[in-house]
């Protein structure tokens, strides 16, 4: 079985000894380079440039401006083709933008010789403004009078949505406001708030781009290259199949390459060169200031809830700050309403509403969890408060109204074909000792105080049915009697190539070590796959991968059936084929030689199979937190975490661990540090560097562990499901939740910061 097996990652010597090679890594010299020219407002329009003195300096091949560039809008997110409008992609970009809708927004380019003449270059270029008010948070932009940042949304609301479970026919209501209002039910209301973060990938964004008989080559970090194609096309108005993309290995991305970002301005300026070969690289400060982030979401949400402590009905009306471009548009929004609604049930009525708003700031769009660990943490926190004002027991609370075996969403037909939510929440407990806890830190006094908290989550595996979830896989026989296995599916750091050899070698029933993996994706010649996001692949793309080894295994077979006739019950095992009687035929090595330089039937073995998924299923898990609170400094220390999580069937159980670490590591500092903070007045970011921009280091970090309750879900290819994204996800509310109990005082804004727990205290009387 290698299916199951925790093996050493297939690209982890090359990765450890340097000898990988990323997009830096590559390009050709010489190379020109490019710099981008970023507005110093954050609204208004670009009136006039002077760039005479730019282009005079030596070295300065080329000083390209908004005036110059390609009247074209087109979209950016790494989308598949959408059958929802409210997820349909929003062309409101532009290569470079006379019309400014963020501070640093990109107003010119400079091609030189080298990076520093490029730099000094833009130092020359002078701007005249017209400029306009600074927007920066939804509730202002939407108010009357605002002026629009898109005239095609007077009221800068990108979409509003609405959506309502049908009522059982029996239920005695006519809506979900009723129920709500139902005077026989608790009533509950709360506000709930997340903030902007980024996602701080190790490797910024860069791309090299040249031409080449006529067509144009990006070589670029990317999660998303066979879409990142059809959008340089789009952005460059040319035909898609002019456009080539290479994926080297990266360096991360957690959903911010799941976008495309300067490929397609890339693109164009080496056409403006004669097609010589132009890099365009990102500091850290372009990478916060000018890719995206994770959005920040209010949310008000209200709950009726009988005596028996089930759910009779929520609301939830979410506002989703968009900045100055629609990104990855209304499907965050739209998919944080979905994950609210979902992990628990309602038994009569579930009713939401998103706005998503642009505003001034700088662009969020598709970050780990794509708009659910902002939905948990109101979901959480308010499950929390519920069971608190109801003197309910907060587990037995939860456990009671999660999502049963066998539940099929109203709206969109997803499935929970496996759960092990309640064995995680129970795995949990007893991990951290809940009950011991609970009953020790009540009633503490003095400035040090701890407590445990606790929060469950689901999550979708892929996108559908909202989108189109197709992938393919290739197998070729090499003439040693191994295989290689091509994918247009992108190895973005998680472990995806070996979990995708694994399962190859299942499936033919070779072992993993003679599958060889191509990593680097080209567009020219890899099969198609709309990429790595959503905590799809393994699902997605699994399936391709399941379905081209079973045909390339019969293949196999068929052609031994004919050097062997006769024999019957023929198996791959051992690297060999075999007959029903154990008998040893012929080897794989050998087959490979016969079928590659057979004078009578030479036929190398290849076989490619593209899966077009129309399933879904859910993931879940919790995670359990102790902490220890300083009172005065408003410091919280956690002493111990742990993340249970039913995933399926784990691939490979090793590197499920690591990247429940991962994920855990990147909560913790959505929970207690991170935070994107803006000029009010210039919109301008503040903290766009690992200096100032609070990441949690070594230091920061508890005992984290990582625990599993497999099931075997019907619906995934090898019985697995989501990973990649849930870790993160219900970090921040364990965290909140631990605070509640700690102190008493409920902090229902993100991150729990000092200066904020601080001043939090202060009004709950403990300082």
């Amino acid at each position: 079985m290698e299916v199951g097996r925790s093996i050493v990652r297939v690209d982890a010597f090359d990765k450890v000894t340097g000898r990988a090679k990323y997009t830096g890594d590559l390009i050709d010299r010489p190379v020109l380079e490019a710099a981008i020219l970023h507005s110093t407002i954050a609204n208004g329009w670009v009136k006039a440039m002077d760039i005479s003195a730019a282009q005079a300096l030596p070295g300065v091949v080329r000083v390209l401006t908004c005036f110059d560039a390609p009247d074209i809008q087109y979209p950016t997110p790494g989308h598949p083709w959408s059958v929802e409008k409210a997820h349909q992609d929003v062309a409101d970009r532009k290569l470079l933008n006379r019309r400014v809708r963020i501070y640093g927004d990109d107003i010119a380019a400079v091609v030189a010789r080298d990076a520093l003449t490029a730099k000094k270059a833009l130092a020359l270029i002078r701007v005249e403004y017209e400029t306009c008010p600074v927007v920066l948070e939804p509730r202002e932009a939407m108010a009357t009078g605002t002026p629009p940042i898109h005239e095609e949304y007077p009221d800068n609301v990108l979409r509003h949505t609405v959506s309502e479970i049908p009522l059982p026919p029996d239920s005695g209501f006519q809506c979900a406001q009723e129920v709500l209002d139902c005077p026989g039910y608790h009533a509950f209301s709360g506000h709930y708030e997340t903030q902007q973060v980024q996602h701080c990938h190790i490797e910024n964004p860069v791309s090299w781009a040249y031409m080449e008989g006529g067509r144009i080559t990006v070589v670029t970090s990317t999660q998303i290259p066979h879409i990142v194609r059809r959008v340089t096309g789009q952005a460059l108005g040319i035909p898609w199949g002019q456009i080539r993309v290479i994926k080297p290995y990266i360096g991360g991305g957690f959903g911010n390459k799941q976008e495309v970002l300067y490929e397609p301005l890339n693109a164009w300026l080496c056409t403006q060169v004669g097609g010589r070969a132009v890099r365009l690289e990102l500091s850290r400060e372009e990478t916060f200031q000018n890719t995206r982030s994770r959005h920040p979401i209010s949310f008000d949400v209200r709950a009726a809830v009988d005596q028996d402590g089930r759910l009779m009905a929520r609301e939830c009306v979410l506002v989703s700050n968009q900045g100055g471009y629609a990104s990855h548009g209304h499907a965050i929004a739209a998919n944080a309403v979905t994950g609210f609604r979902q992990t628990y049930l309602d038994q009569i009525a579930h009713r939401s509403e998103a706005y998503t708003v642009y505003t001034n700031r700088s662009s969020p769009g598709a970050m780990r969890g794509y708009g659910i660990p902002q939905a948990n943490f109101a979901l959480e926190c308010m499950m929390e408060d519920i069971a608190l004002e109801m003197g309910l027991d907060p587990i037995a609370f939860r456990v009671k109204n999660l999502m049963p075996l066998g539940y099929v969403d109203p709206l969109n037909g997803i499935t929970c074909h496996s759960t092990g939510a309640a064995a995680c929440v129970e795995k949990g407990r007893q991990w951290i000792g809940w009950d011991a806890l609970r009953e020790k830190y009540q009633n503490q006094t003095g400035p040090l105080r701890r407590g445990v908290g606790m929060a469950v989550f689901s999550y979708k595996t892929g996108v559908h049915p909202i989108s189109l979830e197709t992938a393919s896989a290739r197998i070729v026989l090499s003439q040693d009697g191994a295989v290689q296995l091509q994918l247009g599916a992108t190895e973005i750091g998680q472990g995806g190539d070996t979990v995708f050899s694994q399962m190859a070698a299942q499936a033919i029933g070779i072992p993993t070590e003679d599958v060889r993996i191509v990593s680097t994706q080209d567009t020219d010649t890899a099969p198609f796959d709309t990429g790595a996001y959503a905590s799809r692949q393994t699902y997605v793309t699994g399936h391709a991968i399941k379905k081209a080894g079973t045909l390339f295994r019969r293949k196999l077979l068929d052609y031994a059936g004919e050097l062997f006739p006769g024999a019957e019950g023929l198996d791959i095992r051992d690297r060999t084929v075999m007959d029903g009687a154990g008998n040893t035929l012929i080897t794989l090595a050998d087959l490979a030689m016969e079928a590659f330089y057979s004078l009578s039937h030479s036929e190398p073995v290849t076989a490619e199979a593209t899966a077009h998924v129309k399933d879904n299923t859910f993931s879940f898990g919790c995670c359990f937190a102790e902490i220890e609170v300083d009172i005065p400094v408003g410091k919280i220390r956690v002493l111990r975490m742990v993340n249970v999580h039913d995933s399926g069937t784990l691939i490979n159980p090793a590197l499920a661990e690591a990247q429940v670490h991962g994920g855990m590591s990147m909560g913790l500092g959505y929970a207690l540090s991170e935070e994107m903070k803006f000029d009010p007045k210039t919109g301008r970011l503040l903290n766009g560097n690992l200096l100032d921009y609070k990441l949690p280091t070594a230091m920061d970090h508890p005992e984290l562990a990582a625990l599993f309750v497999e099931t075997c879900d019907s619906s995934g290819p090898f019985g697995n499901k989501a990973l990649g994204e849930p870790p993160s996800i219900p970090v921040a509310a364990a965290v909140r939740n631990a605070l509640r109990h700690a102190t008493g005082v409920a902090v229902n804004t993100l991150p729990l910061s000092p200066q904020r727990l601080v001043e939090e205290f202060w009004k709950g009387g403990l300082l």
